[in-house]
């Protein structure tokens, strides 16, 4: 006879969440997170503070970057999980329009969940949300403009963009100084896009305004004693070895002697390793020796005494970095000289940068290398305002390599949501009801950038919409004023592939999250104990 009491199937401590349950739960866990980063949107957005526990504890981070705060909070719920890696790839993609992309992935989610409890089927919202996808993303590429063929237009477009990149940072009060900072940098890679060639260098003292742009490579390290300060025609090996000797490690091994002149005996033999070691390197006729690790006082001197230019400890960035900028290999072996390749630059010296002293290689064989000094009163203004120009940098690396660009100010996202909403009326059954709620989600960025700035975003998002109806696709809002403006009048620039990229991830997210309708967590692994056996 067959028993009527429920199988248990899963694990005794293993967790199951159904249907409804489950799809409630990640609708929450995604809208919360959208909830949580959506003040900082727009060029009048708040900035949130970090405080760090364990390792770091009592660190403290301001921003207004979404990344960075999605990335430093823990979250549980595995739908917010999905919303956190969307944003931190839209970061690594295309450097900017990470809280964008959260916020509209959350308010697709909410107009679902409204969709739902009308008893619509999810597959029935995900195919509406498919086709308007397409029509928006259709809308976004006819209304797109292309200036490359206009070398004037096209960097006037760029220092648009980076202004309006750097109009929601810290860096507002002073976007035509970084802007400027940005798209000289980025036109310097020749199209190349390779932002490794682009140093940032972070300098306490000053303020922001007295941040620069060197047309060299910034090594932020000291020379070694009496050795030369200035070398032209740079000879360069790069190196990442230990000085000390290269010792064979055997655990737990003692040496034992029984006297003084014994211990002498082994310090002249880690002396010899030493000397032999730096005249292999100075077989490779080199005039500068960067190393990766320490270097020591001995072979510091012997290197002094050949009058070579020794760097110690350089860290691993700025040893990757240096190879590419000078052409030069990373060695750990001086076995054969003629096959190692050095790195060259026309000249090396010392230059302060307020109390600091730093080393500049100019002339370096990567002709577009360059660095990018940010000064600021304290350590939390630096780090922000260099997360804002890595945005705006990679924002215009991505635009040399795609060109087109289209309005920002929510005029973008009316455009697609007109286009969407017009497509809806054409549309016979439920799926129009899905694709009038895309178009509403789209809507609410431009909401939530105005209610953010503290206008009545019913009146402007009206007036808005009214615009676009009537055929102007170039109006936006203006966040200086509390008005709907021309965004092609004001400069309020984007990438197209930052808004394409938003609209495509969101999407897809919400999407992925909308199908979930069961989620099953793995029971906690138990502790055993401990046999004393490996």
């Amino acid at each position: 006879m067959t028993s009527l009491n429920p199988v248990r199937v899963l694990k005794q401590e293993a967790e199951e969440e159904k249907a409804e349950t489950a799809r409630l739960s990640s609708f929450v866990g995604a809208i919360a997170v959208g909830d949580l980063v959506k003040s900082t949107l727009g060029p009048k957005g708040m900035d949130k503070i970090l405080v760090s526990m364990g390792r770091n504890e009592g660190q403290v981070e301001i921003t207004n970057d979404g990344a960075t705060i999605l990335k430093s909070i823990g979250v549980d719920n595995p739908a917010a999980k999905i919303l956190v890696d969307m944003s931190r790839v839209q970061d690594d993609e295309v450097g900017d329009g990470t809280t964008s992309v959260t916020v509209l992935a959350a308010e697709l989610l909410r107009e679902a969940e409204k969709l739902v409890a009308q008893k619509i089927h999810p597959q029935t919202i995900i195919a509406g949300w498919r086709r308007a996808t397409q029509v928006a993303q259709e809308a976004l590429l006819r209304n797109a403009l292309d200036n490359s063929a206009n070398s004037e237009k096209f960097k006037e477009d760029l220092l648009n963009i980076a202004r309006t990149t750097l109009s929601s940072k810290i860096l507002s009060q002073h976007k035509e100084h970084f802007a400027k900072l940005a798209v000289d940098a980025v036109l310097r890679l020749k199209g190349s896009g390779d932002l490794s060639a682009i140093q940032i260098i972070k300098k306490k003292g000053g303020c922001l305004e007295d941040s620069f742009l060197d047309e060299g490579f910034l090594l932020d390290k000291k020379i070694g004693q009496h050795q030369p300060k200035k070398i032209e025609k740079a000879r360069i090996l790069i190196a990442n070895t230990p000085m000390d000797t290269d010792k064979i490690k055997v655990f737990g091994s003692k040496v034992k002697v029984d006297s003084m002149s014994k211990i002498a005996d082994i310090e002249l033999a880690e002396k010899e390793k030493m000397k032999d070691k730096v005249n292999k390197i100075l077989k490779h006729k080199c005039n500068v020796f960067i190393n990766r690790q320490l270097i020591y006082n001995y072979p510091e001197q012997l290197f002094a005494d050949a009058g070579i230019m020794a760097i110690e400890h350089a860290d691993f960035d700025g040893v990757e970095r240096l190879a590419l900028v000078t052409g030069g290999e990373i060695l750990s072996t001086f076995d054969e000289p003629e096959k190692a390749k050095l790195g060259h630059c026309d000249l090396i010296e010392e230059i302060m940068i307020g109390e600091d002293t730093l080393l500049r290689f100019s002339g370096v064989a990567l002709g577009e290398a360059c660095s990018i000094v940010i000064r600021g009163a304290t350590q939390q203004i630096i780090d922000e305002a260099e997360r804002s120009l890595h945005d705006a940098l990679c924002v215009l690396a991505t635009t040399v390599r795609e060109t087109k660009v289209v309005f920002g100010g929510g005029c973008s996202e009316m455009l697609m949501a007109c286009a969407v909403n017009a497509e809806a009326a054409k549309t016979p059954g439920k799926e129009a009801v899905a694709m009038e709620s895309f178009a509403f989600a789209l809507q609410m960025l431009p909401t939530t950038i105005s209610d953010n700035a503290g206008y009545d975003s019913a009146q402007l998002i009206s007036q808005l919409r009214a615009e676009h109806t009537c055929g102007n696709n170039t109006s936006g809002l203006d966040m200086e004023f509390g008005r709907v403006g021309c965004m092609k009048k004001l400069g309020v620039t984007e990438s197209f592939i930052v808004k394409q990229q938003m609209l495509l991830s969101a999407s897809e997210a919400a999407e992925m999250i909308l199908r979930v309708d069961n989620i099953i967590r793995a029971a906690p692994r138990k502790r055993v104990a401990d046999r004393g056996r490996c």
